[in-house]
């Protein structure tokens, strides 16, 4: 019997793919000029970033939209993701199939062999393509078949269910990338350890000075 490929698998892909979006999600610095108004610039940036353009070419071709957002990296994790429950897919279509004509090729030769005086009245016992049947197969019996057949059904139908899903991911990732283009991590956003003086204590100490872009 081959191997089950059961949802738990796609499950197993799903939370890799998934949490490396979560970890994956940086944001570029912006080299902004003192003259310009940081909003002037966001707006400038979105109009010549557009999420629309990246959802719509990752949505036509998965990772074309990593790649206009410039997270080149990111194509391997889609294409990986595809390529594994694709893989998944075809391989249970296989399966089932086999499985299906065991099945009934093993059901036709359990049938009744003709008999004139009989008054059964058929169908009669047909050998023909139970010789056709995978060795793997052979030793199990008719039920076994049928409750593998209708399993192996049902996971193409999950293969399926996820390969639309990680096609999906794959359009929001480029679409959250997009957004964040115009997401300011400019260098006045920062922190700096500077020592301190209390005068009421009379004591030294550090201080922690955040800088905010006004």
């Amino acid at each position: 019997m081959q191997k089950k490929f059961i949802p738990s698998t796609c499950l197993f892909i799903l939370f890799f793919f998934t949490s490396s979006y979560v970890h994956a999600q940086q944001v570029d610095t912006l080299k902004r000029k003192d003259s310009m108004p940081a909003a002037k610039v966001d707006s400038l940036i979105k109009i010549q970033h557009s999420p629309r353009k990246a959802a719509i070419r990752s949505a036509l071709i998965p990772g074309w939209g990593q790649a206009y957002n410039k997270k080149y990296w990111k194509i391997p994790i889609v294409y990986a993701a595809l390529g594994i429950t694709g893989s998944i897919f075809i391989t249970n279509i296989k399966t089932y199939k086999d499985l299906k004509f065991s099945y009934a090729a093993k059901y036709k030769a359990s049938l009744p062999a003709p008999d004139p005086n009989s008054p059964y009245p058929g169908p009669y016992q047909d050998s023909t393509d139970y010789k056709k049947i995978k060795s793997r197969y052979l030793p199990l019996s008719l039920e076994s078949l049928r409750q593998y057949r209708n399993q192996f059904r049902q996971y193409i139908d999950y293969s399926v269910l996820f390969f639309v899903v990680f096609w999906g991911l794959n359009v929001v990732d480029a679409v959250v990338d997009a957004h964040l283009k115009a997401f300011d991590i400019s260098p006045d956003l920062s922190m700096k350890i500077k020592p301190a003086y209390n005068p009421f204590t009379n004591t030294a100490g550090i201080s922690l000075v955040f800088n905010f872009r006004h």
